[in-house]
């Protein structure tokens, strides 16, 4: 991924602080939504100076943008367990804990309300779900190697699908995520996906 942002002073860089700033960043977006972020409260919660601030990131939507897409907290390892449905498992999983986590969901459910409220903010989704693909794609390549996929499969409509049901069962429907629910998901998609076992 270009760690260039919209907004961003450098590339791939930003303050020894960027984590407990991006911290900072992503509480007050779940409290307050994108009104309740300033760099100013920002600024004050972190214990950086505002200048510091304003040095890395020129406004509140760059800052909030580095945020989203760089947090710790919103990211997670891509697995290798050595097979690609073994894979696609533990990542469903992980988006199913990202959207039901105590320390997670509140800050998905606003970065959602913001960004969709804001057309100036569309570049944020378009990054955020490019830089994770970018991540994912190494499952399906070794999946392609083992022989497990055609590498004629688009991982991005896989992934869409996968993604779409835990969203759709969480989100929409506010129904409860199991394990075995996750399983299910991932063996009808690889099935239409005509992947090997």
């Amino acid at each position: 991924m270009d760690d260039k942002l919209p907004g961003s002073r450098r590339a791939g860089r930003g303050p020894r602080q960027a984590q407990a700033i991006y911290q900072v960043t992503l509480e007050l977006l779940a409290e307050g939504g994108y009104d309740g972020v300033t760099i100013e409260g920002v600024a004050a919660r972190s214990g950086v100076n505002k200048t510091t601030i304003y040095r890395w990131w020129a406004d509140k939507d760059a800052l909030l943008g580095a945020a989203i897409i760089q947090s710790s907290l919103l990211r997670f390892e891509v697995p290798d367990t050595g097979s690609l449905r073994g894979d696609l498992r533990v990542l469903v999983r992980r988006v199913v804990r990202l959207l039901t986590d105590d320390s997670t969901s509140r800050v998905v459910a606003a970065a959602l309300s913001a960004v969709a409220g804001r057309p100036r903010l569309a570049w944020l989704a378009r990054e955020f779900f490019a830089d994770r693909l970018s991540g994912e794609r190494a499952v399906f390549g070794r999946a392609a190697e083992r022989g497990e996929l055609s590498d004629s499969v688009d991982p991005a409509l896989v992934l869409d699908l996968l993604a779409g049901a835990v969203w759709s069962r969480v989100i929409l429907r506010q129904m409860p995520v199991t394990g075995e629910f996750a399983d299910q998901v991932v063996d009808v998609v690889l099935e239409g996906c005509g992947a090997r076992s």
